[in-house]
């Protein structure tokens, strides 16, 4: 049977020509949402998403525009409310990757990394709290990493922009639970997707690491774990209670088919900590 609970919303998710961008739309068009909005750099690929979806969501708009430019995530945000009213999910997943040591990493390539992953969620989900605390509330969902949770060579800038998505997400969401505002993040393992071969270099490394790591495949639509989304918070009250995945707020979920890579470190978690009482 087909779920209906996106019904009349709207979304908006970046990182959305491929991978699991690409995969969260389809998802979210399997739940009847209203609107989805996919906003990449990559126009062929919106395309292309755009037209997977035409028969089975009734709006998908691809906008074209660079996370780590402040004005496009300002004109993607103003598009959706200029055309639907409101936004009420919103998935920040536009990703940045690349492996070097970091004797050798290059201060460019650290500042590339950390404006695309972890700048930009700080800018859009800024935007978009302020419009979801405005209407009465919605749901904020960031792509992590298992990265966040632990460290793995050769990817400092990476790990360290996915630990601040974490961090960021838990922050949100204490202070946005009050104006029914949700704040989650999902902590992917190893996945196969168009960037982790960019990241490899190659097609044949691809396959080695197919064989030698647990990889999610994405080269089909799969789902993200169902705390991501929920009902629309203005129609039902939003708490604490992570029990009730519909109500889940401050969780960073892990979604890995096994451990990371051997050459990785241990993973912990942080749980959300309450803000020290005001003297």
């Amino acid at each position: 049977m087909i779920s209906e609970r996106l019904q009349d919303h709207v979304a908006l998710i970046t990182g959305a020509a491929s991978g699991v961008g690409r995969a969260t739309a389809h998802r979210f068009a399997t739940e009847r949402c209203r609107a989805i909005y996919l906003f990449d750099r990559n126009a062929e690929g919106l395309d292309q998403v755009v037209a997977e979806l035409a028969d089975i969501c009734p709006r998908a708009v691809a906008v074209q525009g660079d996370v780590g430019v402040d004005g496009d995530c300002e004109r993607v945000v103003r598009q959706v409310i200029d055309e639907e009213g409101r936004l009420d999910i919103f998935v920040g997943n536009a990703p940045a990757h690349s492996a070097a040591p970091f004797l050798e990493m290059s201060r460019d390539e650290w500042d590339r990394v950390l404006r695309i992953n972890l700048r930009s969620s700080f800018v859009l989900g800024q935007l978009v709290g302020r419009v979801m605390r405005d209407q009465g509330g919605g749901s904020i969902m960031y792509t992590a990493s298992v990265s966040s949770l632990g460290a793995s060579m050769e990817y400092a800038h990476y790990g360290a922009s996915k630990a601040g998505i974490a961090n960021l997400v838990q922050t949100m969401a204490l202070e946005l639970v009050g104006h029914g505002v949700r704040v989650n993040a999902v902590s992917p393992g190893p996945l196969d997707t168009p960037q982790s071969r960019d990241v490899l270099g190659s097609d044949e490394a691809m396959e080695r690491a197919r064989e030698s790591w647990p990889l999610v495949p994405m080269n089909t639509p799969v789902a993200l774990p169902r705390r991501a989304v929920g009902s629309r918070p203005a129609d039902s009250k939003v708490s604490h209670d992570v029990s009730s995945s519909r109500r889940c707020c401050g969780s960073i979920a892990r979604a890995s088919r096994g451990e990371m890579p051997k050459k990785s470190a241990s993973n912990r978690s942080a749980p959300v900590r309450k803000p020290p009482p005001r003297a």
